[in-house]
């Protein structure tokens, strides 16, 4: 499953609010009154929370005369824990791959010159690889930067800053957004 999609999942159902409808479909189906009177919310307030999760394949819904019934998707919410669970044998797996400390630097040293310019990509992925995770830690986690930051701070490494910037997304180093670039946590970056 895309890293996009498991990213989505996650922060759409990231709302309490949301949590406690993913609850009580769990059980049942329930009407939109029915939900808004169990949480003490507004019927718009309800009907909102459920368009999200409508988005994300959690909830569908089913028409029985003048009521919509929604129900929870279960194959979905399934398929999106296999797809985390996927996610972090997979980062167990590319770190017992992994490269040592020296190979590392000694990597580093190779494709950077003295003041820390990149030279060329390296072809092999795992130098490719060990490359970027050197480029990424300089930016701050937690942060969003705009497309303009991220080509800024690229170019002090390497002028050809949209091909980077793009690794950097591919190899999941980064999530971008409506031109927002954020670093992913580090035990997302491919290794």
């Amino acid at each position: 499953m895309q890293l996009d999609r498991i990213v989505a999942f996650h922060k759409t159902i990231g709302d309490p609010t949301r949590i406690k409808i993913i609850a009580l479909l769990a059980t049942k189906s329930w009407n939109g009154q029915a939900l808004a009177g169990k949480l003490g919310l507004s019927a718009p307030t309800i009907t909102h929370h459920l368009k999200k999760l409508r988005e994300i394949n959690v909830v569908y819904e089913r028409r029985d005369k003048n009521t919509i019934y929604f129900y929870l998707n279960k194959s979905v919410m399934k398929q999106q824990l296999e797809a985390l669970n996927n996610l972090m044998e997979n980062n167990k797996e590319d770190t017992e791959m992994g490269v040592s400390n020296d190979e590392e630097m000694s990597i580093i040293q190779t494709f950077f010159t003295a003041d820390g310019r990149l030279k060329n990509i390296p072809a092999q992925r795992k130098k490719k690889l060990v490359i970027f995770r050197y480029m990424v830690k300089g930016l701050k986690a937690g942060k969003k930067y705009k497309e303009q930051e991220i080509n800024e701070y690229i170019i002090q490494f390497f002028d050809d800053y949209a091909t980077i910037r793009r690794e950097f997304i591919i190899n999941h180093f980064m999530y971008r957004e409506k031109n927002q670039y954020e670093l992913n946590p580090e035990e997302m970056w491919l290794k």
